[in-house]
């Protein structure tokens, strides 16, 4: 199949809405792209009801850039995220998903390109709605293999548990990393 190049990108940030999720380690993708925003000057996020996203948009050279934040909750991520591919007629080549991983050391980014959820119901949710795993993705380490050995709660519940100040920080400073072209 060949695809047209499409002066436009999608950068999706996984987490859930709401204030009480707001410095969760689920809401690494949310964090990373409010920072991202911010880097690029982009205009504040705005809801649009159309997509249940918060949106913002602007242009690095000559293409268009989205950045988005489904307001579903994470597992759910894939209707939003289905809607704005299909309304623009975006190719998975157009998207990429920021989102947390236990397995990754944290403080460290980990990209990936046509890989399976590997557990992370919210990627699971998006390869389900959009038919593919063929996107890239940005996941964000929040624990790592050797400390989740001896790690004492469980994933679902160390997930939902807030960052400390320090370990937000780690987080935030990791969009400097990202470059657009």
């Amino acid at each position: 199949m060949l695809y047209i190049s499409h002066p436009m990108k999608l950068i999706i940030g996984l987490g859930n809405p709401g204030e009480k999720y707001k410095k969760n380690r689920h809401n690494s993708g949310f964090i990373l792209i409010d920072e991202l925003r911010e880097n690029l000057d982009f205009p504040d996020f705005e809801f649009s009801k159309k997509f249940d996203a918060e949106i913002s948009e602007g242009n690095v050279g000559e293409e268009k850039i989205f950045l988005a934040k489904p307001q579903t909750f994470m597992n759910n991520s894939g209707d939003s995220v289905q809607k704005i591919i299909s309304f623009y007629k975006l190719t998975p080549d157009d998207i990429t998903i920021v989102h947390d991983d236990l397995d990754i050391d944290f403080g460290t980014i980990k990209i990936s390109n046509d890989s399976g959820a590997a557990g992370h119901n919210g990627v699971q949710d998006i390869i389900n709605k959009i038919g593919t795993r063929n996107f890239k993705r940005f996941r964000i380490g929040i624990e790592g293999e050797e400390k989740r050995k001896t790690r004492i709660i469980p994933g679902d519940v160390f997930v939902l548990q807030d960052f400390s100040k320090e370990e937000l920080e780690t987080v935030k400073n990791l969009a400097k990393e990202i470059k657009l072209q």
